[in-house]
């Protein structure tokens, strides 16, 4: 073999290991990707929101997107998922707020108690262009981007005795989320506040460990928590928000469209979830009395008293955080705009 020879054998060599190092990063220039969408729950308005979402996507980029679903939490306990997402190693997850005060404190701004009235004021204030716009870049400083965000459920408390009044709630130990914004106010009221992954709280309730938790009752119905305890409380705390957040690194390495198209099919997907995951509250409830369940209210002039409580709380837990109270400050006025429509 001659010199020459050799040297074009290396070259088209080169060549080749080249468009081998090239072709994992797309068909011209991105190979097809993966994204994991993870959450706790199954059934659910979050769980609803990621099958939309795919169809979304697929329907906007066909193959170059490769969306998978893992619900009930098939990918850790919330805290792996959270960390997982801030790693990059789960490219999305989708939670309740709550849930994620430990990325970022600035999530308690959703959390305040008695905040949003109705799932529609929810509605407007997150899915207002401007507010959706400023929310889904929000969080960049910590690595994760929100492409997702819907209304969840009313928080109400389930226990495995009848809570009719506000004294039936002293010392109770009640799994809450991890937000300060849900264990202060309940401990004003007397209550141990124990937060849990959602796998714990069946056991632990049968065991005795804890005598109830704060959710959403489509979580309640959705994972057959009626079998264990049959009491529902309407405590009116908060509307529930959940958010999408994706790895911000892994979402710069995608090319420009799929970059849109994973902003456009997250605010598609909210827009056709919004009224399934509002209805979705009422075929919840109908679910657990068929089941057996009850639901209870105070009495109003309690329910009145539990809001100041609970109002009080929360501002002595955030007036320290001007961040925080900034976020806040942006919804109410937001707020504002909608009530005085």
């Amino acid at each position: 073999m001659t010199l020459q020879t050799s040297l074009k054998l290396t070259r088209r060599a080169l060549a080749a290991a080249a468009l081998t190092v090239l072709l994992p990063f797309g068909g011209s220039a991105y190979a097809q990707s993966t994204m994991k969408l993870a959450s706790a729950t199954i059934n659910d308005v979050q769980h609803e929101w990621q099958k939309e979402f795919q169809k979304e996507i697929e329907a906007r980029v066909g193959e170059e997107l490769k969306i998978e679903i893992y619900p009930a939490s098939q990918l850790g306990a919330i805290p792996r998922m959270s960390e997982g997402v801030l790693l990059g190693t789960i490219e999305a997850f989708t939670t309740p707020t709550s849930f994620v005060t430990n990325v970022d404190p600035r999530f308690q701004a959703f959390d305040v108690p008695g905040m949003f009235k109705n799932a529609d004021e929810v509605d407007a204030v997150i899915h207002d262009k401007d507010f959706r716009d400023y929310l889904e870049t929000l969080f960049l400083d910590k690595g994760v981007r929100i492409v997702g965000a819907i209304f969840n459920s009313p928080t109400q408390m389930l226990t495995r005795e009848p809570v009719t009044t506000i004294e039936g709630m002293n010392g109770l130990k009640v799994r809450t989320f991890a937000s300060p914004l849900q264990m202060k106010p309940m401990e004003a009221v007397g209550v141990t506040p124990t937060p849990l992954a959602l796998s714990e709280v069946i056991p632990q309730l049968q065991a005795g460990g804890i005598d109830g938790m704060l959710a959403g009752i489509p979580i309640l119905s959705a994972f057959k928590f009626y079998d264990t305890a049959k009491h529902v409380t309407n405590i009116n705390m908060n509307q529930i928000v959940s958010v999408t957040l994706v790895n911000e690194a892994w979402f710069q390495s995608q090319s420009d469209e799929v970059k849109t198209a994973i902003i456009e099919a997250g605010r598609a997907a909210e827009t056709t979830v919004f009224p399934w995951g509002v209805d979705n509250v009422e075929r919840a409830e109908k679910v657990w009395l068929d089941n057996g369940g009850e639901v209870h209210m105070l009495p109003e002039d309690q329910q009145k008293e539990l809001q100041a409580t609970f109002a009080k709380a929360a501002d002595d837990v955030i007036a320290d955080q001007p961040e925080v109270i900034e976020v806040k400050d942006r919804i109410e006025a937001k707020l504002e705009e909608v009530r005085a429509k």
